[in-house]
């Protein structure tokens, strides 16, 4: 129960800001005329599809671009891209959600983890102990934490392993000056509704690689089509590929990505709008007993739409505990670290198709991390009151030992 002194938060951590007025006249538009499948154009008539994939690609300062159905889609078929085959091994994090081993295990490969530091990225020290065991690594930004790249890319360019980026939490993120996605061969983003933009669903996916580029046009569905992406590679790059690469169809329609352009112009704003948010968090919860903030090089620019802290130590009735009491109150936390899969939230020896190895050491980083989502929808002291009550209630379970 709750006293009738404790501030309650009333608000939704899964209410996402509208759609943009621009964005819903864009749709409207599409809907009028009534070509929503992205080769289906007019004379004179540029798909949006095509238009999006344009200018994302200048975005991020990438040579092409491809919009697709999903963010896991996207991912998986990077994945085919890169010459990934059924019985392959791909390294990824231990720390991550379910749609990236389940991309490898979508091309028939098969996920070796590697552990995740307290930092929240993946174990550099590990990943090199494994470099020999996969020929691909499949990074995933988990909640927008970038690890050290350029360490990373090192590591992985000595030891000839190809790197594709997962960057469904980091789209306007950077490491070192470096857009999020554009260290490894393919970066893939996603476009469904708690990410950075808002299609419901939807993915982007980028390259310097005219052939993956290519591999990548051809099975996403584009037929004989390929001619009509703005940001696709010259007509010579699809002549080795286009008899021998099968169509798994997964195309962006254009009712989508009317959606998306006009929220890639807003972008950076939105960004600023989470990073304060975020910082009003974290200064909230700073020194609290028990309760451990995640540190962010500065060389990394992050976007903050969630937030995590780690609870330590700390025995799992009494992060229990914690999640009830302020569910309570209306604070609506994630763990990743119960032994059962809750909604988003799931721990890589949850996915048992991967039949994965133990890792304790990033059991014991996975059983102190705390989640929450920090939507736009939120202003500056509704996130000043929700850090107050995990304050309040973190403070109150570490008391009583």
């Amino acid at each position: 129960m709750v006293s009738d002194t404790a501030e309650v938060f009333s608000g939704s951590f899964t209410q996402q800001e509208p759609i943009p007025e621009e964005a819903i006249d864009a749709a409207v538009a599409v809907m009028r005329h009534g070509r929503l499948h992205r080769y289906n154009t007019a004379p004179g008539e540029t798909a949006e599809a095509a238009l999006l994939e344009q200018e994302f690609a200048a975005m991020v300062g990438a040579h092409y671009c491809l919009a697709v159905a999903s963010g896991g889609y996207a991912i998986a078929t990077a994945l085919r891209a890169v010459g990934v085959k059924p019985g392959d091994r791909v390294l990824s994090n231990a720390f991550t959600l379910a749609p990236v081993p389940g991309a490898i295990a979508a091309v028939g490969a098969t996920p070796v983890f590697v552990d995740v530091t307290q930092g929240l990225v993946i174990d550099l020290d590990d990943l090199t102990a494994k470099l020999d065991q996969a020929r691909v690594l499949l990074l995933s930004h988990m909640r927008g934490h970038i690890c050290d790249m350029d360490r990373l890319m090192a590591l992985c360019d000595a030891a000839g392993v190809t790197v594709v980026e997962d960057c469904a939490h980091t789209m306007g993120a950077s490491w070192n000056g470096v857009p999020s996605g554009r260290h490894g061969a393919v970066g893939c983003y996603s476009c469904q509704t708690y990410k950075h933009v808002n299609a419901g669903e939807g993915g982007l996916l980028v390259t310097d690689d005219a052939a993956l580029a290519a591999r990548a046009i051809m099975l996403s569905g584009s037929y004989m089509l390929y001619d009509r992406h703005l940001a696709g590679p010259p007509p010579e790059a699809f002549e080795t590929v286009k008899y021998d690469t099968p169509n798994i169809s997964g195309r962006m329609d254009n009712l989508r990505a009317a959606i998306l352009r006009p929220q890639l112009k807003r972008l950076e704003a939105q960004i600023d709008g989470w990073n304060a948010r975020y910082h009003v968090v974290q200064d909230g919860l700073r020194d609290t007993p028990g309760l451990t903030l995640i540190n962010r090089p500065a060389v990394e620019r992050f976007v903050g739409s969630s937030f995590q802290f780690l609870l330590s130590g700390w025995a799992p009735e009494a992060i229990t505990s914690v999640l009830t009491r302020c569910a309570v109150r209306g604070v609506e936390l994630k763990w990743f670290g119960g032994a059962e899969p809750v909604g988003f939230t799931s721990r890589y020896d949850s996915w048992r198709y991967a039949e994965p190895s133990a890792l304790p050491a990033s059991d014991v980083v996975l059983a102190s991390i705390i989640d929450m989502r920090v939507p736009l929808t939120f202003s500056l002291d509704d996130c000043a009151l929700i850090a107050r009550i995990i304050r309040a209630e973190v403070s109150a379970v570490f008391q009583q030992g």
